[in-house]
C-alpha cells in the first residue's frame, strides 16, 4: 500500500522501491494472491515507461496468478493491469474483459476504474458516464473527477 501511496504523490522511484522490497516480502512468505497483494499490478504500471519489458512481464505474471486465483477481482484487475500497459484497439478490448470481470466482483471501486478507463479509451460517454456515477456512489472523488475531465473533452457518441 505505501508503494501505490508514494506513486500517487508523484515520487515514482520511491514507489518503485518500496514495491520491490514489497515482492520480495510476499515472496519470501509465499504470498501469491494478487489481490490480497497487489504489487506486482502497481509495480507493472509504475515500469510502464521506465522499463516496459518488465512491465510486460510483470502483467504476464499478474493475469496467470489471478487466473490460478480465480475471482472476478483478480481477473478484472489483472486485464486492467495490462490495458493500460496497451493503446488502441488492444487497450479497448482489454478494458471491456475487465470491466466485464469487475461488474460482477464486489469492488466497486475497482469496477468504476476499470469503466472510466474503458470509456476514455473506446471513447463511449456513456460508459464513462456509468464510471462516474459508480466513483461518486464509492466516494472516488479522484476517479470521478477523472472520468468528469473526460467528458468534459467531448469523448464521443453515448
Amino acid at each position: 500500500m505505501r508503494g501505490r501511496l508514494l506513486l500517487a504523490v508523484g515520487r515514482t522511484k520511491d514507489g518503485i522501491n518500496e514495491l520491490e522490497a514489497a515482492e520480495k516480502a510476499a515472496a519470501a512468505r509465499g504470498h501469491h494472491n494478487p489481490v490480497l497483494v497487489p504489487w506486482a499490478a502497481d509495480l507493472a504500471r509504475a515500469l510502464r515507461t521506465e522499463d516496459p519489458a518488465r512491465a510486460a512481464r510483470l502483467a504476464v505474471d499478474v493475469r496467470r496468478q489471478a487466473e490460478r486465483f480465480g475471482t472476478d477481482t483478480a481477473i478484472g484487475e489483472a486485464l486492467r493491469c495490462a490495458a493500460d500497459l496497451e493503446t488502441g484497439q488492444r487497450a479497448v478490448r482489454l478494458y471491456g474483459q475487465a470491466v466485464t470481470y469487475l461488474e460482477a466482483s464486489p469492488c466497486q471501486y475497482e469496477h468504476a476504474a476499470a469503466r472510466i478507463e474503458f470509456g476514455i479509451a473506446a471513447r463511449s460517454a456513456a460508459d464513462l458516464r456509468r464510471g462516474l456515477d459508480l466513483a461518486v456512489s464509492c466516494g472516488a472523488d479522484g476517479l470521478a473527477e477523472r472520468a468528469r475531465a473526460a467528458l468534459g473533452t467531448g469523448v464521443g457518441p453515448a
